[in-house]
């Protein structure tokens, strides 16, 4: 009679927990090592061709190995829900390490986010490509190649923006807001709620098309091409939507930071 192999899994993760049998932790980073590969392929497909996917999941091995060190039994989330959102990061974390995009196109870019938010000041509403152009100087063909050239660093997308203080790694990733029953902590929940709610009100204020962008990319799973596919639009527009997006709610989110307890 075989084995039930999620018993089989369950009784590695037990093993590896509660001895710390290097063995049992071999076995699981092979079983879920399927996982870089499926997250390194999604991110690869948003990146330029000279980005290798073998490099990604090199990368994203290491975010699975961290993930299954920290990975909580007694947390009521799947492990695959958790290993995913720590592979991403790790991903995340190399690529802007290595930095590919010039720093002109970096420099035109916080240009392009401060200009966001001087005209939503000036007008109370989201501006229009044309007036963004206006703003800048340049023309509206210029302002969509600097949204194509930017797509490619919005790959860090939401996870980026739920910063939660001026260090670079004091952040919280989408599943760290998910409630861990094991532990309360009054001011943590506190600004897991804050960052939600910051976020959500920003999300809200985005035109239409790209609410329904960020919905189908981060919650429902979607590809561009998908998006673009459910748009009627092509896979280059939906990314300079998306890229619109993600710099719409960098400048809400930094205009609208969450009041924080008082220690």
């Amino acid at each position: 009679m075989k084995k039930d192999p999620g018993s089989e899994i369950q009784s590695l993760w037990q093993l590896y927990k509660d001895e710390d049998d290097s063995d049992a932790r071999d076995k699981l980073i092979l079983h879920y090592s399927p996982l870089v590969k499926y997250v390194a392929g999604r991110i690869s497909a948003n990146l330029p061709q000279n980005v290798d996917t073998a490099d990604l999941i090199s990368y994203g091995i290491f975010g699975l190995i961290d993930a299954i060190e920290k990975f909580e039994l007694s947390r009521e989330i799947k492990f695959e829900t958790y290993a995913i959102a720590r592979i991403k990061g790790a991903i995340i974390d190399e690529l802007r390490s290595l930095d590919w995009v010039p720093r002109s196109v970096r420099a035109r870019g916080r240009q392009l986010e401060k200009a966001y938010i001087e005209l939503e000041n000036k007008h109370k509403r989201v501006p229009t490509d044309k007036e963004v152009a206006k703003h800048m100087g340049i023309s509206i063909d210029e302002l969509q190649d600097l949204l194509a050239q930017l797509s490619s660093t919005s790959i860090v997308a939401l996870e980026e923006l739920w910063s939660v203080g001026g260090d670079k790694d004091d952040k919280v990733s989408l599943i760290d807001t998910i409630e861990d029953t094991s532990t309360q902590d009054p001011s943590v929940m506190f600004e897991f709620t804050e960052l939600k709610d910051v976020l959500a009100k920003a999300i809200d204020k985005l035109p239409e098309r790209e609410k329904m962008i960020i919905a189908l990319y981060y919650y429902e799973g979607l590809t561009l091409r998908e998006i673009g596919e459910v748009l009627g639009v092509t896979e280059s527009r939906v990314s300079q939507l998306h890229t619109k997006a993600i710099l719409r709610l960098k400048t809400k989110l930094r205009t609208a930071k969450p009041v924080m307890p008082s220690k």
